[in-house]
């Protein structure tokens, strides 16, 4: 397996300054997806996750192409969508997947009525947090298509936390995305064909008009554009 940074460069994430990782970011702007998801999984698995949100499984696709055993992460807030679970349960069969589902433990009231402006961060990032106890790095699909919020979205960066975030499919577009789905049969959730574009908890994903930010049914009565997890 090769990577971009050459012969003796196997380093744990402790070791990348933030001006190595701001250059390796560079040099990915125009390599594969695959190749950047072998260059994290030579330099952290097994201490590395992937965290997906069921929308589709294309980086699932990409990742399990290079390591089989990768660990893939899905948090059940027990807001889902019955699709999004249906979902989880067909892409695990086709993959065999090595998935790791953290649920929220049940709640006098629902976060999403008692505290909407905490409930992300409850019910994902504190699940988010443990899943990443003992890993180095952690994957995700974030692309800079999505929305004007992630327009700037590094392929490589240090997260907050501290941990190498990779971001492999960041410079696709919507149409890289539709076409690798369709050339690779990759399983999708059914509620993209029926207006949901992005999809996340039922309480806070509506549908959206075609040609609307695909975001836009997030969180569409509020100022709130993330989750959480990527910031």
């Amino acid at each position: 397996m090769t990577t971009l940074l050459g012969a003796g460069s196997h380093l744990h994430a402790p070791d990348f300054s933030n001006a190595e990782l701001a250059r390796i970011n560079r040099e990915f702007e125009r390599a594969p997806a695959s190749a950047v998801i072998e260059w994290a999984v030579e330099q952290f698995h097994p201490f590395m996750c992937l965290a997906a949100s069921m929308t589709d499984a294309v980086l699932i696709d990409l990742a399990v192409s290079v390591e089989p055993s990768i660990e893939v992460v899905f948090i059940d807030t027990r807001y889902h969508f019955p699709e999004t679970l249906e979902t989880v349960e067909l892409v695990r069969r086709h993959y065999g997947l090595n998935l790791r589902v953290l649920t929220v433990p049940p709640q006098p009231v629902d976060l999403w009525k008692s505290d909407p402006v905490h409930c992300c961060s409850a019910a994902k990032v504190e699940q988010m947090d443990r899943a990443l106890v003992g890993k180095m790095a952690w994957m995700s699909g974030l692309r800079r298509a999505e929305s004007a919020t992630r327009a700037q979205a590094p392929i490589v960066a240090r997260d907050l936390r501290g941990l190498v975030k990779v971001n492999p499919i960041a410079t696709w577009s919507d149409v890289d995305v539709s076409g690798y789905i369709a050339d690779h049969d990759v399983p999708v959730n059914p509620l993209l064909e029926q207006g949901y574009p992005s999809i996340g908890c039922r309480p806070c994903t509506r549908p959206v008009d075609r040609g609307d930010d695909p975001r836009s049914g997030r969180w569409a009565d509020s100022d709130k554009t993330e989750c959480g997890l990527h910031l």
